[in-house]
């Protein structure tokens, strides 16, 4: 059964950086896209609609929220199966549980598999 697991999150003061990383494994065909999305704390409860943080896709190509633009980056090792978020310029808004996504099959983003998530605390 497919599966992902996060890792690299925890409490950070604002300004600071941190990086997340996923791994991948048990997939059955190659993963279109991998990425990143997330909760807030007062959205956490099953069924709330995680936000979108980055998307890439296997050629590479990215996708951003307008709220990470600029300060987070994404990036996918292909052959591993890994993706990573590096965090850069946090603010107290980006706290939350961060989850990562993959898919095997071309349907836009937010389908697919999800790992169990990651907090990241955004404080001073």
């Amino acid at each position: 059964q497919a599966r992902l697991v996060e890792s690299g999150g925890g409490l950070v003061e604002p300004g600071g950086s941190l990086t997340l990383s996923c791994t991948a494994s048990e997939f059955t065909f190659p993963i279109v896209r991998m990425g990143w999305f997330r909760r807030f704390p007062d959205m956490v409860r099953e069924g709330t609609p995680r936000e979108l943080v980055a998307t890439i896709k296997t050629d590479g190509s990215t996708v951003y929220s307008d709220a990470v633009k600029g300060r987070f980056s994404i990036s996918r090792d292909n052959a591993k199966d890994t993706v990573s978020l590096q965090m850069n310029a946090l603010k107290p808004e980006d706290t939350a549980i961060y989850y990562c996504n993959a898919d095997m099959v071309e349907r836009g983003p937010g389908f697919g598999s999800w790992g169990r998530g990651t907090q990241v605390t955004v404080s001073s």
